[in-house]
């Protein structure tokens, strides 16, 4: 084991796959540039060459369309993308054609596709540059969906995304760049479509993906001092989905708190208590609790953006509130608004860094 941060061991799994599979090429936006994509592309293009490495205009639904017809003919493209946003443009090609193709083929058409898409708030990108959007992609039949929040999940999920034949979003949030943990020394892929357990409890469940993992891991060490068991479980791969490992910690714990890094309405975390209530809901001691966006566009003020996005401190609170704890609940609510009123909160905390 050693240990690495984020954005190195994303960096260091494209170098081992494309040494070990001369199949696979990296394509994409800035993946040339001095900044490499938050350092994950660099020194690739010196190591492997301008025809393996290539740089592309911006031209988002064009290069969609090159990276399908040559994962067709048998390609294992990596197609990179600095902002979920800009990606927006290419959803013709990836719904309309890479999702479908293995489908209308009757399997005889594979599209083995990973497209790197960055989301993460900060540094006042305000509506247009802070979206997460993994729902909507998540809803379309043919797209496996995953959103690491380590470095050693984000090593083993890019093993698996690559080599699996059919179109896989991999989403990294920009904050989990720095932060670092344990990497075993050789590539050991994880399972597309399987939650891990990062913490058990028995009083609440909390189920969160991407970034808001790590809030959650916080919101549970918080809990823990008011001698309050918490589970934390980390979604990973949100399609497929396992339904499984949260449904057994549900049967347990009786409560359960989803945390996601996006809009409230017909989000991800509305599809778990769907699920939950189908087949869970006899175990539930009281309704689920959804910690999300408000249905508003991102703000750029940070004045705004501070009482905007949810953090370890909102976790908490809600779980007080779901345990009836209504002094405690008071108290972390007035701690919550001073926190929010004491500057901008558009860096990631420093005690999330790791190790994780």
């Amino acid at each position: 084991m050693k240990e690495q941060k984020y954005r190195e061991a994303i960096l260091d799994t494209i170098t081992q796959i494309m040494q070990s599979d001369p199949a696979v090429y990296l394509m994409g936006q800035g993946v040339t540039d001095l900044g490499s994509i938050y350092g994950t592309t660099l020194g690739l293009e010196e190591k492997f060459g301008s025809n393996k490495v290539m740089d592309m205009p911006f031209s988002e639904n064009g290069i969609m369309g090159v990276a399908i017809g040559s994962a067709l003919a048998g390609m294992r493209p990596i197609l990179c993308f600095y902002r979920v946003d800009f990606f927006l443009r290419a959803l013709d090609q990836l719904i309309n054609n890479g999702a479908k193709w293995n489908y209308i083929s009757a399997g005889q058409m594979k599209v083995p596709l990973v497209v790197r898409l960055i989301i993460g708030r900060g540094w006042g990108q305000g509506a247009q540059h802070s979206q997460s959007l993994h729902s909507l992609l998540a809803h379309i039949p043919g797209l496996k969906v995953v959103m690491p929040a380590t470095a050693s999940d984000a090593k083993g999920l890019l093993w698996s995304a690559v080599r699996d034949n059919n179109p896989v979003i991999f989403i990294e949030h920009h904050w989990l760049y720095e932060t670092y943990g344990p990497i075993p020394d050789k590539a050991d892929p994880i399972p597309i479509g399987q939650a891990k357990v990062f913490k058990e409890g028995n009083d609440v469940t909390l189920v969160a993906c991407s970034y808001m993992t790590l809030e959650a891991i916080e919101a549970a060490r918080l809990l823990e001092k008011e001698s309050i068991s918490v589970e934390v479980i980390d979604i990973r791969s949100i399609r497929p989905f396992d339904k499984e490992t949260l449904i057994k910690s549900v049967r347990r714990t009786g409560r359960v708190l989803l945390v996601d890094c996006d809009w409230k309405t017909c989000g991800f975390a509305s599809e778990i208590i769907a699920i939950l209530t189908e087949e869970a809901f006899n175990h539930l001691k009281v309704p689920p609790v959804r910690v999300a966006y408000p249905d508003r566009n991102n703000p750029t003020s940070w004045a705004l953006a501070n009482h905007y996005y949810p953090t370890a401190k909102v976790i908490k609170l809600e779980v007080l509130r779901m345990l009836r704890l209504s002094s405690k609940a008071e108290h972390m609510l007035e701690e919550l608004l001073d926190y929010r009123s004491d500057g901008p909160l558009d860096v990631p905390d420093p005690s999330l860094l790791g190790p994780f």
